[in-house]
């Protein structure tokens, strides 16, 4: 699939559009940092922005959006309800928290961040009540395995829209992005390249210079032929506008399969089966 544009967009399970690409503000501090960075991005042409509870920034990331000036309806607009607040009721508390933080009338996407266990069956269930009340557009899950999704399934009334994970040339994720694909659920990456530790990478360095392009936009270009969707961070003006700096070049079939050869099944983050927060 080629796509041509920052503001192209992928079509979710219940026919809502989503942005391919976007902003993630992981680590992204609350204040002016966070404020800056998502002003500068909406304003360079950015329409998705990813944040979380967890991140604490959603008054910074919320700000930004109300002075961008851009229509909110224009906007794509993603969080997460963390694992300390998992559960029925407390996911419902978590989400009006977030929404009032964030200071909109509505969310495009809300996340169940981590599969707690015995608890994200409960959590799910307050999605799909916040879904049908019509105060999120879509609703999904991070870092959930096959396992999980297959668990979730079973119960479940609405098929996630998305599954939210890490995904980077040394960790494809093939089987869970085949899983999801059959499930009509979107594969979006988080920690695209590899919290930073890809982009000295030699082989795909070969490449970029090919394409006069830097190593993290090869990556970056490589997610959106996967068909996924994908959220660099940055606070770096320049970064910013370079991360999107890819729709403009396309990566030919062997240069796909080199970078597809990369993969260690190496994780920088961790792993949903064994996480202790």
């Amino acid at each position: 699939m080629t796509i041509a544009h920052l503001q192209d967009t992928v079509t979710l399970n219940n026919g809502v559009n989503m942005p391919q690409f976007g902003l993630g503000v992981w680590k992204v501090k609350e204040g002016d940092e966070a404020y800056n960075a998502v002003k500068h991005a909406i304003t360079h042409g950015y329409r998705a922005i990813d944040t979380a509870a967890a991140y604490k920034n959603e008054e910074s990331v919320g700000q930004a959006i109300k002075d961008s000036g851009v229509p909110r309806e224009e906007l794509f607009i993603t969080t997460k309800v963390w694992n300390s607040d998992q559960g029925y009721e407390s996911t419902l508390r978590a989400f009006d928290e977030s929404l009032a933080k964030l200071g909109l009338d509505y969310l495009d996407l809300y996340l169940i961040h981590w599969p707690v266990a015995g608890k994200y069956k409960d959590t799910w269930k307050a999605l799909e009540k916040l879904y049908a009340d019509g105060k999120v557009r879509a609703i999904g899950v991070c870092n959930f395995h096959i396992h999980h999704l297959e668990d979730l399934l079973t119960d479940a009334t609405v098929v996630p829209a998305v599954n939210q994970v890490e995904f980077h040339p040394q960790l494809s994720q093939e089987p869970l992005r085949a899983f999801c694909k059959a499930q009509g659920i979107l594969f979006e990456g988080w920690s695209p390249l590899g919290n930073g530790k890809l982009l000295d990478n030699t082989t795909i360095k070969v490449i970029a210079d090919k394409y006069n392009k830097t190593v993290a936009q090869v990556i970056l270009r490589w997610h959106i032929q996967q068909g996924a969707i994908t959220i660099p961070k940055s606070v770096t003006p320049s970064r910013i506008e370079e991360n999107a700096d890819i729709f403009d070049f396309e990566l030919t079939v062997m240069d796909m399969d080199t970078i597809n050869g990369l993969n260690k099944n190496e994780r920088f983050g961790a792993d949903p089966d064994n996480f202790n927060f």
